[in-house]
């Protein structure tokens, strides 16, 4: 029995025990004064009615013609006139007809007042003892409605205490609720501090819990901002902050193979020209200013523009910058051109160049490179700021976007649409889950065509929650058809969708057990986009048997204080950070010290699009639990 249930009985047993407690003394003190009072009653009258006798001089007739007269009156039960001798000389009696009254209660409350007793005599000579009783119907009847009224008002006054102990238990089930929800979450390992209750035991309680969490939360922020620095380490150039050479590479790497990559991008090549002669000319600090200027340019959205995928530093005079296709490339182009010209401007003798060249799916990244600084060559041939576009058509989407919209309905309606497993391992080959990117046939009787080519459109058209949703359904069918786990990726603008949700409810939970298979991840950047939306995603979920986790991540880690409050159950660590790890011991120490926060706080950790077999030895002994990729396939 719950702690609240227990203090309502309680408090209902104490107000029912209380008013019908008083309720029972009440009458019973009201029964005692009837009688009292009916007994000096019964006295007085006998007096009375004595005196009247005596003056009758003993004539038999007139005595029981006065007590005939007196009884008549219909007050009194019984009248009786005892001679000297002990015999009966008159003697009247009426029943007791109590109206209005219940029997019951006449028997339980039983009101017996003493009889009046007065003696009869002529002159000196005594005729007998008059014994007199008053009728007690009379007070049966005062009495029960009174004791009815009593009842009433107590029943009212119970009502009211009673309406007053549930605000009071409704007040304490609040501050209960809070507390059992603070542990609650830290069962599912949602770190969260709740406001002190008014209640003191319960705020000693609610101290030492949010103390615990603030001690968590203070372990975990330090444990970030190591796990951020080494970040930073294995992955920017030291003098812009950009990503360095490398790990730009891997960037570039993943979104050339990635499923439910960017679609159509581009990258940009920026070339700082005769560095070295700018170098001696303003020297080393005045070059390095200029050449933070013009990263903080490339790392940042141009007005009107979505920010790059990735900026980095491919060598000293070389920077890069990996686009979506959003808006027209000469747009894109011509406004970081500006820019750039902004950042040079009052420096003699001091250009940049600039090409863009398209980026497709599959295409091998030193063949993209190689054309990307043919291009670049050219721009530079042609002279200081100029850019040279290669590959890149700079026509709209045939159709455009209503085109778009028909397609991806009839797609759905038609239901052309396939998964495609990848198998997730852990270190002894076991199948974890396997991962369910989804494929579209947009044109009937076309080829399958990846997330990468048809989710922008999605996302552009307002359609992408439809297309998650039918995701979430084709995986749970698949699940209920041999019951083995399953990931689906969710895209985070279907998290800000606020039909979305309970539509993702609703069909998770009409698939029944299959829905404690279902894995369901979002992109790391609905921790800063959709923190709420994700929270609610696993309230929602994760009491169906749901697991909820994050994928590509390793950017956004050092917000670990969201990882802490979203109650996640595992994150998928981008390729980008764990490629080419055997050879690389900054990344191997970034990689262990991030498994092992992550790990701190109950989360499982998983590698996605592991390449190279080689690496796979560190990513065990880093203490990851599962990979994907080619890898392992």
């Amino acid at each position: 029995m719950s702690l609240i249930r227990q203090v309502w009985i309680l408090i209902m047993g104490t107000i029912v025990l209380a008013s019908a407690g008083s309720v029972l003394m009440s009458v019973w003190t009201a029964r005692g004064s009837l009688e009292t009072q009916l007994s000096m009653k019964n006295n007085d009258n006998a007096q009375t009615l004595a005196l009247s006798l005596s003056q009758q001089r003993g004539d038999a007739a007139l005595l029981e013609l006065a007590i005939a007269s007196q009884f008549d009156t219909g007050h009194y039960q019984s009248i009786r006139l005892v001679g000297a001798d002990g015999r009966v000389l008159v003697e009247r009696t009426a029943q007791v007809a109590v109206r209005d009254v219940p029997a019951w209660f006449v028997d339980q409350v039983p009101v017996h007042p003493r009889a009046g007793v007065a003696q009869v005599s002529n002159g000196w000579n005594q005729i007998g003892t008059l014994e007199l009783r008053s009728q007690s119907a009379f007070a049966h009847a005062d009495l029960w409605w009174s004791s009815v009224r009593m009842t009433l008002w107590a029943l009212g006054v119970g009502v009211l205490a009673a309406l007053v102990g549930h605000l009071a238990v409704r007040r304490l089930r609040g501050q209960l609720d809070a507390v059992v929800e603070q542990a609650e979450a830290l069962t599912q390992r949602r770190f969260v501090s709740m406001a002190e209750p008014a209640t003191p035991e319960l705020r000693r309680v609610a101290q030492a819990m949010n103390m615990m969490v603030g001690r968590v939360n203070q372990f975990f922020q330090e444990q970030s901002r190591q796990v951020d620095q080494l970040r930073r380490q294995a992955s920017c150039d030291a003098l812009t902050g950009l990503a360095h050479r490398g790990h730009f590479m891997a960037v570039l790497e993943s979104e050339l193979g990635r499923e439910d990559g960017a679609g159509e991008t581009q990258i940009v090549l920026v070339r700082l020209l005769a560095l070295a002669d700018v170098n001696r000319r303003l020297g080393h600090l005045r070059t390095d200013e200029l050449l933070r200027s013009i990263a903080a340019v490339l790392a940042e959205a141009a007005p009107g523009q979505p920010a790059p995928l990735v900026a980095g530093r491919l060598n000293g005079s070389d920077f890069a910058v990996i686009h979506s296709r959003d808006r027209p490339v000469r747009e894109l182009t011509e406004a970081l051109m500006r820019r750039l010209r902004t950042v040079i401007e009052g420096l003699d003798d001091v250009a940049v160049v600039m090409s863009a060249t398209a980026c497709h799916r599959d295409r091998p990244v030193a063949e993209l490179l190689a054309t990307a600084d043919r291009a670049l060559a050219v721009a530079e041939a042609a002279g200081s700021f100029r850019c040279h576009i290669d590959g890149i058509d700079e026509a709209p989407v045939q159709g455009g976007e209503d085109a778009w919209r028909r397609a991806l309905l009839d797609t759905l309606m038609a239901a052309r649409i396939q998964l495609q497993p990848y198998p997730v391992r852990d270190a002894r080959g076991a199948l974890l889950h396997q991962e369910c990117p989804m494929r579209l046939q947009l044109v009937e009787g076309g080829p399958l065509e990846p997330a990468s080519r048809w989710l922008p459109m999605a996302l552009r058209t307002g359609l992408g929650s439809d297309v998650d949703m039918a995701a979430v359904a084709l995986v749970l069918t698949a699940i209920g058809a041999d019951h083995q786990p399953r990931g689906v990726n969710l895209s985070p603008q279907s998290l800000a969708d606020p039909h979305f949700l309970p539509r993702l409810r609703a069909r998770v939970a009409a698939a029944g057990e299959a829905a404690q298979w279902l894995w369901i991840e979002v992109d790391e950047m609905a921790l800063q986009r959709h923190p709420e939306s994700l929270d609610e995603l696993c309230r929602l979920l994760r009491p169906l048997g749901v697991r909820v986790g994050l994928e590509h991540a390793g950017d956004r880690l050092a917000s670990i204080g969201r990882l802490l409050e979203a109650g996640l159950d595992y994150v998928k660590l981008a390729s980008t950070w764990t490629a080419g790890l055997a050879g690389d011991e900054t990344r191997r120490l970034w990689l262990r010290s991030s498994v092992g926060m992550l790990h701190g706080v109950g989360l499982q950790v998983f590698v996605e699009g592991v390449r190279d077999p080689a690496d796979l030895p560190a990513l065990w002994a880093a203490g990851v639990d599962g990979v994907t990729g080619p890898a392992i396939r």
